[in-house]
Order: C-alpha cells, then structure tokens, then sequence
C-alpha cells in the first residue's frame, strides 16, 4: 500500500495509486523558450522550460489541495505575491491586478485573471516575463498585462486592450519603456504576438529599431493537467530550472561582454510602472 498525506488539509489517502486527479482552472505548459538576436553579433539560444498558468482567485485552493505547491509559503513548488506586481502594500495579486485594470478604464470586476509565470522552486524564482490573461465574466479575454523583469529588481508591465473580436491572436506594437539589457538600446520598439490559452500557448515579441528586426524572443508550450503527479514529475525532469534562468542570463551576458558588444547605461526607470499600450481603446467592461 502507497500512503499519501496531505498535512495542510489534514487528508490521509492509503491506496496502490496515486490519489484522484483533481481538476483545476490552473494548468501547466510545458515548452520551449527561445531567444535569437539578429544585430550586431548574431546569437541564439532555445531551451526547454515549464511555465504555470495560475487563476489568481484559485491559489488559496491549490494551496490547500495540493501537497507539493503553497501560496505564499515554501514549498517544493511556491507562488508569492511579492513576486510581482509594484507596491502591492498589502493586497492580494489578484486585487493588485483588478486595481491596475480599474485605474486603466478596464472593470473586470467579476472576471478570472491568470498568470503564465515561473513558479518558485525550493524557494526561488525569477521571471524576466510574466503574462497576465484578464478576462470579463462571459470568460472573454479582454486585456493581457506583460510585466517584464530586470536583473536590478525593477518591474514594468505594458497593457494591452484587446479590441479584435473573434481573433485567438493578439498582435500589438508599442515603444520600449523599460531596461531590460545593457547590450540592448532603449531606443526601440516592442511587437507583442500573443495567442489565448488553451491546449497550446505561444507569446511572441520581436523588437525593431529602426533598420528593422534586432531581437526576437518567445515561449510555446504545450497544456498538462496540474497535479502533485505532474509536479513531482517536472520536478524531476527541471530540478534546477528556475535557477538555470537566472543563471543562463548572466552567462549570456559574459559571452555577450566578451565578444565585445556595445553596452548601455541604465537610465531611471519610468516613474509610472504601467505603459497602457493602447489607451484609445474602449474601456472594458464586464
């Protein structure tokens, strides 16, 4: 016999199987990321990750569900609010981001928000991108918020009013707000390509300068059924993924630096945190 314990639920299942799969609004993906910079050195790199999608108002009920995953707590697997968003002061992530969407004209009130993210693992995460899929209360997806990470514990997000009808594709253009890179100019463009979850997922961005395409980078996986079978599964097969991150992005920069490519001083970051990409829209409501 196979005895599982759940201590914060206090569940104790003996059985020869794994227990029952409980079902989610919150997935995983599972893919690949993919960076390939085109100007003034070329250089590429692709490696394999895993992403969680996390319904914001769902993470008290992983938290108690699952044995390996906590909110707010260390776990072998972890979410913070800390994490992300800018001075929270208190709140909830997930009403930090309903706020953000009040204040942009956007009363999504009674709608589901989920965050594609790196979950912390054995305590630590960094996510140089973070993706926020805002929905209205007919679980139509409305507004999607990038919130895009530095190596100096800065954070901006730009959001986007979604105002085609139908389209499982968000494409839309803004000017680059934040520094990300010191071997990338400031003076550039964004072009986010983004589908709607669902079994795939795939964000897409291709920055331009003005000779044309300078960077391009993106994420697409594939949907897995959130489990304590699949986390330890991940866990197993990515053990030090979250540190790899981290990790691959300096040793990038040390190949970068040592080939000698121009570096750019890091200006004050933008005294708003959120760039409305396309303000002229609409407002959204539920």
């Amino acid at each position: 016999m196979d005895e599982f314990i759940f201590p914060k639920s206090g569940l104790i299942i003996i059985s020869r199987k794994w227990p029952e799969v409980l079902k989610f609004r919150s997935h995983i993906f599972e893919g690949r990321v993919f960076h390939h910079r085109l100007r003034p050195r070329k250089h590429r790199l692709s490696y394999q990750v895993f992403s969680m999608l996390i319904d914001l108002d769902e993470l008290p009920i992983l938290h108690n569900q699952l044995k390996f995953f906590s909110y707010n707590q260390f776990n072998l697997f972890s979410f913070w609010d800390k994490d992300y968003g800018s001075e929270l002061d208190g709140r909830s992530l997930a009403q930090y981001a309903r706020n953000v969407l009040s204040d942009h004209g956007c009363d999504l009130t009674n709608g589901s928000i989920k965050l594609l993210c790196y979950p912390r693992l054995f305590g630590y995460a960094f996510n140089p991108l973070s993706v926020y899929y805002c929905y209205d209360s007919s679980s139509t997806l409305k507004v999607i918020i990038c919130e895009v990470s530095n190596t100096f514990n800065e954070r901006h997000s730009y959001l986007i009013n979604i105002n085609q009808s139908g389209g499982k594709r968000v494409h839309h253009s803004c000017k680059k707000m934040f520094y990300v890179s010191p071997f990338m100019d400031m003076d550039s463009t964004y072009h986010f390509y983004i589908t709607s979850p669902s079994d795939r997922l795939t964000v897409f961005i291709d920055q331009h300068d003005d000779k044309g395409s300078l960077l391009k980078a993106s994420f697409s996986g594939y949907s897995k059924i959130l489990s304590d079978k699949s986390l330890i599964s991940l866990l197993l097969k990515y053990p030090l993924m979250t540190v790899k991150v981290i990790g691959g992005i300096h040793w990038e920069a040390l190949k970068l630096w040592r080939i000698g490519l121009k570096t750019f001083t890091r200006p004050t970051p933008p005294e708003n945190p959120i760039t409305h990409v396309n303000a002229d829209a609409l407002k959204t409501k539920t």
